[in-house]
């Protein structure tokens, strides 16, 4: 796949593995931009106290659906946060590519915890001129389009850093006890932030959520809900209001992703024009 032509001077060579990395990604970009959504997919957001519960690290929509190939030295951080607040580094629990899981988890305190999986942003997507503007369009990432247009690059091919920070919803034990921590960010440059806790009960008609990123609400970005079970495109979309909100029907069963993505303009000494984050928020209930 071509790299951008443009006229601005270029760092010196990259080495092989980033060059590697570049290719890969490349590759992949034969499927739809989509198929760059990441999330963490326990086997069961439900579990017992102490229970062992395997987890696959999941990218793609659809027919391009996968586990992700994503070594281990790109994920930066995995953690749970408890129901008091407490942090515990899950880190060592994980051993992507494994032959049907790609870690495991064992909670022992009762409650809701929440999952936190951050990569670096060392992998680099290229794109021909007219995807990545289709891209841009389906993710709502207008400003990065205004720009290529205000800028004269919108024939240009397109390249962008991207990193992927996911969250998982886990209720340990039966429902109840505190939520206070679902609602609170974690910290991540692009986190879906709900409002209310899907497992509180009683359980609301509404999923209201906000959008922060780089620790402000982030308006006019698109949010989608999907369907795992059924996850060629999303069931309902919203576009961040003024504040960085927006307000889905709650889900009654089975399992969920919330995402969203945003971009912004790499400095001129960078190799590629944006730096992306995928964001994401996991959830489901008992069968």
């Amino acid at each position: 796949m071509p790299v951008p032509s443009t006229s601005r001077p270029r760092p010196a060579r990259r080495p092989l593995w980033a060059r590697r990395v570049t290719l890969a990604v490349a590759l992949t970009c034969a499927a739809p931009a989509g198929a760059h959504d990441f999330w963490v997919r326990p086997d069961a957001f439900w579990t017992a106290a102490g229970a062992t519960t395997p987890l696959t690290l999941q990218v793609g929509h659809g027919p391009y659906r996968q586990r992700s190939p994503i070594p281990l030295a790109r994920i930066t951080r995995f953690t749970a946060t408890g129901p008091e607040g407490a942090v515990t580094d899950l880190r060592a629990h994980l051993h992507p590519g494994g032959a049907t899981q790609d870690g495991d988890l064992r909670l022992a305190v009762s409650g809701v915890h929440v999952l936190v999986l951050q990569t670096d942003d060392r992998a680099e997507s290229h794109l021909p001129a007219l995807r990545y503007n289709d891209y841009l369009k389906a993710e709502g990432l207008t400003p990065a389009l205004a720009l290529r247009a205000r800028t004269h690059r919108a024939d240009m091919d397109g390249s962008e850093n991207y990193s992927r920070q996911a969250k998982a919803l886990v209720q340990v034990g039966p429902a109840g006890g505190s939520q206070a921590q679902v609602s609170k960010p974690v910290g991540l440059t692009l986190e879906i932030v709900p409002e209310r806790s899907p497992y509180a009960a009683p359980r609301s008609a509404s999923l209201p959520v906000r959008v922060v990123f780089e620790g402000r609400p982030l308006a006019g970005a698109l949010v989608k809900l999907t369907d795992l079970a059924h996850d060629a495109a999303p069931v309902e979309t919203h576009l961040t209001d003024g504040t960085g909100h927006a307000t889905f029907v709650m889900p009654a069963r089975g399992q969920w992703l919330l995402n969203v993505i945003w971009t912004k303009p790499q400095p001129k000494t960078r190799e590629t024009d944006f730096e992306t984050v995928f964001s994401s928020l996991s959830f489901g209930f008992p069968p």
